[in-house]
């Protein structure tokens, strides 16, 4: 019988499942928004903020659409200006995919829990036609109504 090394044994059983939404995340956002903490100046943060963008209705459909159509302009949170470029995910995730990742960054956040976003309102928002410049403008809006963090 073979003996395995402790510290290969030990690596073995810390391995878990990631969460559906984590594992869709790295390959997807983590390259540009890192672990959601993003790069000041550069690719805004998302934690600390989805979870408070998502209280409202209105603020699920943005976040549905953002992930859906991208995003495209000039914006300033948590004292930093953006000028930002994101690309559309459409046509690279599922619904339910993302889904997973929006409510993976939601519950990172510090504010009170809010349920869960379902497929089917990402799949409401997709029956939508958008692009960036789209979204851009939605979140315009939605920042006079319920200004974004």
């Amino acid at each position: 019988m073979k003996r395995i090394a402790l510290p290969l044994c030990l690596a073995l059983t810390s391995c878990g499942k990631k969460p559906a939404g984590q594992a869709v995340y790295g390959p997807n956002c983590g390259i540009c928004h890192h672990g959601g903490s993003g790069m000041p100046g550069e690719t805004p943060p998302l934690i600390g903020r989805l979870d408070v963008i998502a209280q409202t209705p209105e603020g699920r459909h943005y976040l549905a659409t953002v992930l859906l159509n991208g995003l495209r302009g000039r914006f300033d949170t948590q004292g930093y200006r953006y000028d930002y470029s994101m690309p559309a995910y459409r046509d690279r995730l599922s619904d339910q995919q993302i889904a997973d990742v929006l409510n993976w960054l939601i519950v990172r956040g510090q504010s009170k829990p809010t349920s869960a976003l379902t497929a089917a309102e990402v799949a409401s928002v997709r029956a939508q036609p958008g692009d960036p410049a789209t979204s851009y403008q939605e979140r315009q809006i939605l920042n006079q109504k319920h200004p974004l963090p």
